[in-house]
C-alpha cells in the first residue's frame, strides 16, 4: 500500500462483498435529506413508520406520511415563526419518542443544523453544548424542565419548545397518561417562557399554507449535500468534547452505503425495527431514523429501555426482523426471564456497534435466539459506519460470508482504510498501528476547532485515534485506542472532563481516571485518588454524580498516596490501567 492513498489493487476487502454488492455504492437522487424524508412518504404513504410502545403496553403510531407533513410544519414554524436564518442551529433534548423524527426532520427541511444533546446530560454539560453550538432553539422533552431552567439563560437559546410523552397518542389514551405523569411528579415545573410543540405543528402549518403567497425575497434555497445537516458532539479522535460537522452529503453517502450492503438481505418496505438505542445517538440517528425511513421500515421506539423490563411490551406486541444494539444490551436481554426465543422467531440479525462486542455474548446471544449479530465498526466523525461483517439472507435468517467472527469486518463500498505506525507509514497485513479512513461519510471537521480539525483530517485521511489491524483479505480488526477515551455502553466518557469534576472537591488532592474492562458494559469508569483528608467512596460518588451523567461517575475508586506521573508532571494513566484491568 502506497503512502497517502490507495489503488484498486490494494483494496482486497472488495473480493469480500457478497454477490450483488458493488464497490461503490449507488448514489440516491436527492441533494438533502428532506428530499429523502419526502420520497419515503410518498412511496410508503399511510404505512406505518414510527410506532412508540410505554412499558405498560400503551403505543401510538405515525404514518410516513403524518411524519412528513408533521416535519413539514415544523420547518415553517422555523423560517416563518421565529425567522431562522439557514445554517441556526437547533437542540433536540429527547429520548426516542414520536416528537423526535418530527422535530429533526423538519429542522433538516428548513436549513437548520440538528444539534443531537444526549437527555443524561448534567445542567453543566448540557450548558457547555448549547453554549459551544451557539444553539438557538431547544426541543426538550417536559420531563427534563428543571434541568433547562438552570441553563438556558446562560446561552444563546431564545426559543423553547416542550412536547411531552403522550403527544400524538389518541385523545383518551393521551389523558390517561398524563394523568399518570401529574400524579407521579414526573414532570417538573418549567420555570421559562416555552411554547408547546403542538401549538408550534398549529402555526407552521398555518405559514405552511400560505408559503407560496410569499415573495421570493424570503424564499429560502433549498440545503445542498454541503449544507451541514448535524454536530454530533464527541471525544472522537482527540479526547475533548467537541461537534463532528456531517452535512447532508456524509449522511447521504453514508445511507448510500448501507443501502448497497443491506439490499442482499433486507426488504423495503416489510421491514419492523426495534429502536433501543436512543436517536441522539449516532449510530441510531443514521440508521434507525434516516436509513429505516428510507427503506420503509416500521420502528418500535422504546424511550427507555431500562429497566430491560420495558421492552417486553415491544418484544410481544411486534414481530421484529431487525435491530440495532450494544454488546451491553446483547449480554443482557438473554437473562431476563420474560425474553424467549419465539420472540425473535422473524429476526434476520442484530447490528451492533458503539463498543466492541465481546465473543462470549456474542455467541451465547446465537445459541438462544438462532439470530445472527453483524458487528460494525463507526465514529461520530465518519456518520458513523466504516465496515461491516458481510452477510446475506438464507432463508428467514442471516449466514455470515466471512469466515472471521469477532472482528468488525470490510470497509464499506466508497470506503478506505490504512493502518500506519506512529511516522504515517504503511503497514503490512496483520502489523498493528492507527486506522486511518476515507470516504465520502468522513466529517467536514470540528464545530469552531480549526486546531482539532486539522489533527484529525490529514490529507483527505481521518485520524480515528483507533490501533487495529487489517489482515490480508482486508478484514478489520480493533484491539485498542491510542487516546484514552472510554466507552461505557457505547457512551463516550473523557478521562480529563471526569478529573477535572472530581478535583473540584476541596477534599481532593489530585485524581487520575482509567477504563477497566467490565462483562456489562465493555469498560468501566476507575478513578484514583489522592486525598487531603478522610473521605468516604460513597461521598465522593455523589459528589460526581451532581455534576456527571450516570455512566460518566466512576464505578470504582482507589486511594493513593500519589498519582504516578512522567518528567513533566502528566498522570502516567498507562501504569494505572493495566494493575486496574487486572483487578477489574
Amino acid at each position: 500500500m502506497n503512502e497517502g492513498g490507495c489503488v484498486d489493487s490494494e483494496r482486497v476487502w472488495w473480493a469480500g462483498y457478497p454477490a450483488g454488492v458493488g464497490r461503490d455504492a449507488q448514489p440516491f437522487p436527492f441533494d438533502n435529506l428532506g428530499q429523502l424524508v419526502r420520497h419515503a412518504a410518498e412511496r410508503y404513504g399511510d404505512r406505518k413508520a414510527e410506532t412508540l410502545v410505554l412499558p405498560n403496553g400503551m403505543e401510538a403510531s405515525l404514518s410516513f406520511q403524518e411524519i412528513d407533513h408533521l416535519s413539514d410544519a415544523f420547518a415553517a414554524y422555523l423560517r416563518h415563526g421565529l425567522r431562522l436564518e439557514a445554517g441556526a442551529r437547533v437542540a433536540i433534548l429527547l429520548p426516542n419518542c414520536l416528537a423526535y423524527p418530527i422535530c429533526a426532520f423538519g429542522a433538516l427541511k428548513a436549513g437548520c443544523v440538528v444539534v443531537n444533546t444526549n437527555p443524561l446530560y448534567t445542567p453543566r454539560e448540557l450548558e457547555l453544548q448549547l453554549q459551544d453550538s451557539g444553539a438557538e432553539v431547544l426541543v426538550v422533552l417536559d420531563h427534563f424542565g428543571d434541568k433547562v431552567t438552570a441553563v438556558v439563560p446562560r446561552t444563546a437559546v431564545k426559543t423553547i419548545v416542550v412536547t411531552g410523552i403522550a403527544d400524538f397518542f389518541p385523545l383518551l389514551s393521551r389523558a390517561l397518561i398524563k394523568a399518570k405523569l401529574k400524579l407521579s411528579g414526573a414532570v417538573p415545573a418549567l420555570g421559562l417562557p416555552s411554547t408547546r410543540l403542538p401549538h408550534a405543528l398549529h402555526q407552521g402549518a398555518l405559514y405552511r399554507a400560505k408559503e407560496h403567497l410569499l415573495p421570493a425575497s424570503v424564499q429560502r434555497p433549498t440545503p445542498t449535500r454541503d449544507s451541514l445537516a448535524l454536530l454530533q458532539y464527541t471525544g472522537g479522535t482527540t479526547g475533548t468534547s467537541k461537534g463532528a460537522m456531517l452535512s447532508h452529503g456524509n449522511l447521504l453517502a453514508n445511507l448510500e452505503q448501507i443501502a448497497e450492503i443491506t439490499k442482499v438481505y433486507l426488504t423495503y418496505g416489510e421491514e419492523t425495527v426495534l429502536t433501543v438505542l436512543p436517536m441522539y445517538h449516532v449510530i441510531a440517528f443514521t440508521i434507525n431514523l434516516f436509513f429505516a425511513f428510507h427503506s420503509g421500515s416500521h420502528s418500535i421506539l422504546v424511550p427507555n429501555p431500562r429497566p430491560l423490563k420495558n421492552l417486553r411490551a415491544a418484544f410481544k406486541n411486534h414481530e421484529m426482523t431487525w435491530m440495532t444494539a450494544v454488546n451491553t444490551l446483547l449480554k443482557a436481554l438473554p437473562d431476563e426471564a420474560w425474553f424467549k426465543p419465539e420472540l425473535t422467531r422473524k429476526m434476520l440479525g442484530a447490528f451492533a456497534g458503539g463498543m466492541r462486542t465481546h465473543p462470549a455474548v456474542l455467541q451465547r446471544w446465537e445459541e438462544v435466539t438462532g439470530c445472527l449479530v453483524i458487528e460494525g465498526f463507526g465514529l461520530s466523525e465518519t456518520s458513523p459506519l466504516v465496515t461491516y461483517n458481510a452477510a446475506v439472507r438464507d432463508g428467514g435468517r442471516l449466514r455470515r460470508t466471512m469466515k472471521q467472527v469477532g472482528g468488525v469486518g470490510l470497509p464499506l463500498p466508497g470506503t478506505d482504510v490504512r493502518i500506519v505506525d506512529d511516522a504515517g507509514k504503511d503497514l503490512q497485513p496483520g502489523e498493528h498501528g492507527e486506522i486511518l479512513v476515507r470516504g465520502p461519510q468522513v466529517m467536514q471537521g470540528y464545530w469552531n476547532q480549526p486546531g482539532e480539525t486539522a489533527r484529525a483530517l490529514q490529507d483527505g485521511w481521518l485520524r480515528t485515534g483507533d490501533i487495529g489491524c487489517l489482515d490480508a483479505e482486508g478484514y478489520l480488526d480493533i484491539t485498542d485506542r491510542k487516546k484514552d477515551m472510554i466507552i461505557v455502553s457505547g457512551f463516550n466518557v473523557f478521562p480529563n472532563e471526569v478529573e477535572a469534576c472530581i478535583a473540584q472537591h476541596p477534599d481532593v488532592a489530585d485524581v487520575a481516571v482509567v477504563g477497566i474492562p467490565s462483562d456489562d458494559t465493555g469498560e468501566a469508569v476507575r478513578a484514583f485518588v489522592v486525598l487531603r483528608k478522610e473521605l468516604s467512596v460513597e461521598e465522593i460518588r455523589a459528589h460526581c454524580r451532581s455534576l456527571l451523567a450516570n455512566y460518566k461517575v466512576p464505578t470504582s475508586f482507589k486511594f493513593l498516596a500519589e498519582i504516578p506521573k512522567n518528567a513533566v508532571g502528566k498522570a502516567l494513566r498507562r501504569e494505572l490501567r493495566l494493575p486496574a484491568a487486572s483487578e477489574g
